[in-house]
């Protein structure tokens, strides 16, 4: 696999961090976790069912764990001998809370120069906000996220998933990515931040152009496009459908489509700044027609016609899509308590594809057997195990 030989000291816990280092293990990488000795908390926050938290499960796949207690100075040694044999160290603790047990980058690239360190918070790690506690919703709100979500008529409104989290872990892998082909050629790693908030405005896009060039701050437009029209959600006879005729030749398509023909030389809509002039107009004359259908045979219209369209699906519809599980976007784990699904590998390659190779662990599973490869000789576990530096604390498992 792409990633195959890579070392990985997993020092996160809930989702940015897990996140990162799950799409490194995806690929190959030996990741092994490191947990404190009442285990990662997404292990437990917001649980649904019995057994194992699919919440964690999801994001701890093909990983290795060790239970350690940080605050003891065995278990920071254990940590300094990880460190010393690994190739990358990731970790989301508050800015200074690795300094302050010794294990912050300084200390750590003494040991190994090679390293590369990656660090992800919510606002950076130096700055006016750096000691701040941080969430994804914080994060929605401060960027500047919340402010462009829903339309006008709404109260501000985040993003139902926890967008600054993932989008931090999947930089600090690209990142941790980079800074491997730059040691390549200097044999020396390199620290790496990346922080939620910052994500977030990275993702700004025309909203930010908008912005710049003008002065002006983009309105809150819902479904409708800030440049595009007609875009958006319109109602055929059963429900929604989505279209998004982005360019002129897609404009052009869907007025032949839709047998409105006429629509292309009407001084309204002849061009794509009178079409976002006219909005109001053009969205109900296309609404018009669209209502006289059902959903399905407009998708099938459209998508023969060469327009960009779709249902509006719930989870469960995208979950059982033929496309999304042609791609193999559902799959499981077999986890000690069942089963458990979760998303697949969004990137394909043609030669060594992502794959699951290791069910998600339990609490500490893989302690004995870390140490020993680290070194350790049994009497020396015995004694991190009575000292309670190290641990071993399955969660029970329910029929």
């Amino acid at each position: 696999m792409p990633l195959t030989g890579l070392k990985v000291l997993d020092l996160t816990r809930v989702v940015s961090g897990p996140f990162c280092t799950m799409l490194l293990a995806d690929f190959g990488a030996t990741v092994i976790k490191v947990e404190a000795p009442d285990g990662d908390p997404s292990r437990v926050t917001g649980i649904v069912g019995t057994g194992e938290n699919p919440y964690f499960v999801n994001l701890n796949r093909n990983k290795r764990t060790i239970t350690i207690d940080m605050k003891q100075e065995r278990g920071k040694e254990i940590v300094r001998r990880m460190a010393k044999a690994s190739d990358v160290l990731v970790e989301n603790f508050r800015p200074g809370v690795m300094d302050r047990l010794g294990l912050g980058y300084p200390a750590l690239s003494a040991l190994n120069p090679a390293l590369i360190y990656a660090a992800i918070t919510g606002f950076g790690k130096t700055g006016p906000y750096k000691d701040r506690p941080a969430f994804d919703f914080i994060a929605q709100a401060m960027s500047g996220f919340m402010s462009l979500n829903g339309d006008r008529t709404m109260p501000y409104l985040r993003v139902g998933i926890p967008i600054s989290d993932t989008i931090a872990g999947l930089y600090a892998a690209f990142g941790i990515l980079a800074a491997l082909r730059e040691r390549e050629r200097t044999g020396r790693g390199q620290e790496i931040q990346t922080a939620m908030v910052d994500g977030l405005i990275s993702m700004f896009t025309f909203a930010a152009a908008a912005y710049f060039s003008t002065g002006k701050l983009p309105p809150r437009n819902g479904n409708d496009h800030m440049v595009v029209a007609p875009y958006g959600l319109f109602n055929a006879s059963d429900g929604p459908i989505a279209i998004a005729p982005s360019t002129e030749r897609n404009w052009q398509q869907l007025c032949t489509a839709l047998g409105l023909e006429e629509l292309m030389s009407d001084p309204r809509f002849d061009s794509a700044e009178n079409r976002r002039e006219h909005r109001g107009d053009i969205n109900a004359i296309v609404g018009s027609v669209i209502g006289g259908r059902t959903r399905q045979d407009w998708i099938t219209l459209l998508n023969q016609a060469g327009v960009p369209c779709g249902p509006v699906n719930n989870l469960a519809q995208a979950f059982s899509d033929p496309q999304v599980l042609h791609q193999e976007m559902v799959i499981a784990s077999e986890q000690p308590s069942g089963p458990i699904k979760m998303p697949g590998f969004p990137v394909k390659l043609s030669n060594s594809p992502a794959r699951l190779r290791k069910p998600s662990p339990q609490v500490g599973e893989h302690t004995v057997e870390v140490l020993q490869e680290l070194g350790y000789r049994e009497e020396e576990i015995e004694k991190l195990f009575k000292t309670s530096a190290v641990s071993i604390a399955p969660l029970p498992v329910e029929a």
